[in-house]
């Protein structure tokens, strides 16, 4: 896991508490600002996968190229 999907778990974790925490003391600004939070964190999350993914990529093709 690198920086990106860690900080993307934790922005979805955040998000997702105050979209709950809204909802229970019936605060719709909460609640839409933890869903943005959740959407933000989820695609920091894809990008860090797909990062991480492509570098494992390029590292295997290397690995290739020198005949490992």
């Amino acid at each position: 896991m690198n920086k990106d999907e860690l900080e993307g778990k934790a922005e979805k974790a955040k998000g997702y508490v105050k979209e709950k925490a809204g909802e229970i003391v019936d605060n719709p600004d909460l609640e839409a600002e933890g869903a943005v939070d959740r959407a933000e964190g989820e695609a920091k999350d894809a990008f860090g996968k797909a990062r991480r993914k492509a570098g494992e990529a390029i590292e295997d093709l290397g690995d290739k190229v020198k005949g490992d």
